[in-house]
This record gives C-alpha cells, structure tokens and sequence, in this order.
C-alpha cells in the first residue's frame, strides 16, 4: 500500500487543485469577492486561506511545526486579493509549496512524526488531514461558483440526468486498474487566466 500512497495523494491534490481551476476559468474578476453573507466567505478569502494554511503546514514540512511563527491565519479571513491573477497567484504558490514538500519526501518518512501545533502526526496523518482539509475548502469555491453562475455553471463532474450514460460508457470498457483522477487530469485546463 505505502508503494502508491504518495503517488495516490499528489493524484487526489492535483484532481481537487483542478476543480478549483475550473471554477475560476467560469468566473468574472467581479465575482471572487462575492459572499453570501458577511458571516461567509468570498472565493479570494478561501484561496487566501487555503495558500496561508499550504505555505505554513509544507515549508520545512519534515522539519518545523506546520503552523509557523509567521503565519497570521486570522488575516487570511480579511479581503486583499481584487483580481483573478492575484487569486491564481496565491493559489499557486500554496499549491506549489505541497507539490515541492510532497516531492521531497518518501516512503520511508511516512511514519516519521511531524507536529502542528505541537500535537504529533505521522506524516502519513499529517497528509490524509490536509488531503480533507483542502477538499473541504475547494468544495466551497465550486459551491460559490454554482451560486454565481446559476444555470450558467459548466459541471465539473457527471452532469444531471447523465449518470446513465456515464456508468453505460464506462461499464462497455474491460476493467482495468487506473487512479479516477486520471481521466481529469488528463484535460488539464490552463493555470493562470
């Protein structure tokens, strides 16, 4: 199992790096800063926390505890970035510190302990919190983004009253042993607008 979990999860990252993507590839620079209420959070105010909390838990990843000295979460929450290239920018420096931490480390660290805030973690448990945590936060941005668009919203997944046809498609193939986020990573979309 430990063979293929670090592959597994850059997989699974890169699959819900994507959904956030295709989001913002549907939205205009006007609607990022959009919320809800003022309890909510807007799609910038995610992505600012989002590249706060990656750049705190992956720099020094075997080495520091995952919430740095430097790191103002509570500023995270509060509005900066205006434009989608600010917010492809943040995203992407988030997401490359993980991809650069999750490169740097092996089978063998797995289970090392790491800490976040002093607690202990397996660096195995260290990624499968993380490996939630984002997907969390992404599925908010897709959420946001189905508000805005309303009957406008491109899928990012089987569409309504498609699943037939999806399952008849896959079930005419012989079966075979692939990750499920190959078939979407394979239509990468651009990374910046």
């Amino acid at each position: 199992m430990k063979i293929d979990f670090l592959d597994s999860v850059k997989k699974q990252f890169e699959y819900y790096k994507l959904l956030g993507e295709k989001t913002f590839d549907q939205i205009a620079d006007d609607q990022i800063n959009w919320q809800y209420n003022a309890e909510s959070n807007s799609i910038a105010i995610i992505v600012k926390h989002l590249s706060g909390n990656m750049l705190s838990r992956w720099t020094d990843f075997l080495t520091t505890d995952g919430e740095k000295e430097w790191r103002n979460r509570d500023a995270e929450f509060e509005g900066e970035i205006k434009t989608k290239i600010e917010l492809f920018e943040a995203w992407n420096k988030g997401w490359s510190g993980l991809f650069e931490a999750l490169d740097s480390i092996s089978n063998e660290d797995l289970d090392k302990v790491i800490y976040i805030r002093n607690q202990g973690h397996t660096v195995m448990e260290a990624i499968n919190r993380q490996l939630a945590h984002y997907p969390y936060h992404v599925g908010q941005i897709v959420f946001i983004g189905k508000m805005l668009l309303d009957e406008n919203w491109q899928t990012l997944s089987i569409a309504k009253r498609a699943s037939s046809a999806y399952n008849a498609e896959k079930f005419s193939k012989e079966k075979n042993k692939g990750h499920f986020t190959d078939e979407y990573l394979g239509k990468r979309i651009k990374q910046s607008p």
